[in-house]
């Protein structure tokens, strides 16, 4: 084990049992009905224990180490084992194999209130926190009138907790787990139960940890607050890790996994594409302008959407339309090539012809799209394929700082997304009267 490794993991695993209940019994008959109930268990199954179907791995064989001022990101599908994996970091559950082995203190922030007692007052829950923590009273009061600022609490840190709405919760556990410094602070997806101003600020502070040579364990489905704030993450896919290592390239590898997009469609076979007697579809595609046809389209990325097709006909003016839309299904533009003054006098040339559609970068927001095709001849629509096309347009860490601020994660408003020319704060020269 290396010199700065704070968090130590090997073969770590977490079994749980499907519709094991605590054996608690109010009454004799209850008392036997588990008995009962427990001993079918017991003798289902080969060699009398119980069957595969009555369990769940959430882990199974994790095993990874985290060095002292390392800020990690976990992401994953629900249910791949990343809140499993901090209840047993935060010592909450144990685990079924394996071990974890940690040095130095722990905050961890895993649902709204962990560790808040209701009776107590929000003042009395932030000295206890504390004191949880290891931290002694004058430490903690150091700290008090940071906490309650940061919480927006002034009014109400005398009022028991259980009287707080789950906003107040959260703006107070999150407060108490960044602010206490904990060298060790694991955070779960909470943040997303605040409204976007508390988000943003959250996260701008988790931003500062990361800056003060503490470890951070940060478990999100905002893949773009992952990529700005952790250098490593880690992809858990069914309890396991599937990748570990820079958070750019672990999240794109999971993004191209999770994505059920169709980038391309291709008809070999003439007489089964779409299409009429003498004009089919051969082959739709989207790709980036520049690059490996394979690499992800973010939303600075240009790129191109190609259509071919084959034409037997000697006669008439061939013209392919694109119609864009978006996950809400609105048409974001219907567009084809600009048309010339002649062009309904000339023919189209026979064989497999292609169009080309460029589209510039910075233009449309971060989602999923659909592309329809339509094919005229001599202005008379003849081909028509609504799911032509299905992609992703990905959001970037790039420019976030520069048109929003930092600490800013969360996804733009409006359908599209342009990159705009601006001359602001111009003088304006005024002539006295």
């Amino acid at each position: 084990m290396n010199e700065g490794t704070v968090v130590h993991v090997e073969g770590l695993g977490k079994q749980y049992v499907l519709g094991h209940r605590p054996a608690v019994h109010d009454t004799l008959r209850e008392a036997l009905t588990g008995g009962a109930r427990d001993l079918a268990r017991s003798l289902r199954g080969r060699g009398g224990g119980r069957s595969a179907d009555d369990t769940i791995w959430a882990l199974r064989d994790v095993s990874f180490e985290l060095r002292r001022g390392e800020v990690v990101g976990v992401i994953g599908r629900n249910g791949a084992g990343k809140s499993t994996l901090l209840k047993i970091l935060s010592r909450i559950t144990e685990p079924t194999t394996g071990s974890a082995w940690i040095r130095g203190r722990v905050g961890s922030l895993l649902e709204v209130g962990t560790g808040f007692h209701a009776e107590l007052t929000g003042r009395e829950n932030i000295y206890l926190s504390g004191a949880i923590l290891g931290m002694r009273r004058r430490e903690i009061a150091q700290k008090f009138d940071e906490i309650v600022d940061f919480a927006e609490l002034e009014r109400f840190i005398d009022t028991p907790v259980k009287r707080y709405s789950s906003g107040m919760y959260l703006r107070l556990a999150f407060a108490v787990a960044a602010h206490l410094e904990p060298q060790i602070l694991l955070v779960d997806e909470v943040l997303a139960v605040g409204d976007a101003a508390f988000q943003k600020k959250c996260l701008g502070k988790m931003g500062d940890v990361a800056r003060q040579d503490r470890t951070v364990l940060f478990v999100s489905h905002n893949l773009i607050a992952v990529e700005t704030l952790c250098g490593r993450a880690l992809w858990l896919e069914a309890g396991r890790i599937s990748r570990d290592g820079q958070a750019s390239l672990v999240i794109s590898a999971y993004l191209q996994s999770a994505s059920s997009s169709v980038t391309e469609r291709i008809w070999p076979a003439p007489a089964q594409a779409p299409g009429v007697d003498g004009l089919r579809l051969h082959r739709v595609c989207v790709r980036p302008a520049d690059g490996d046809p394979s690499d992800r389209l973010t939303v600075h990325t240009p790129f191109v959407l190609e259509c071919e097709y084959h034409n037997d006909h000697r006669a008439g003016a061939l013209r392919v339309d694109l119609q864009l839309y978006d996950e809400k299904e609105l048409l974001l533009f219907d567009v084809g090539p600009p048309i010339e003054p002649d062009a309904a006098s000339r023919s189209s040339p026979p064989g497999l012809l292609r169009t080309v559609c460029h589209v510039p970068g910075d233009l449309l927001n971060d989602g999923r799209y659909r592309v329809a095709v339509t094919i005229l001849r001599d202005k008379v629509p003849v081909i028509r394929h609504a799911d032509a096309l299905v992609f992703d347009i990905q959001d970037s860490v790039e420019g976030r700082g520069e048109e929003w601020g930092e600490g800013w994660y969360e996804k733009w408003p409006g359908a599209i997304r342009p990159r705009l020319r601006w001359d602001a704060n111009i003088p304006v020269r005024t002539t006295s009267p």
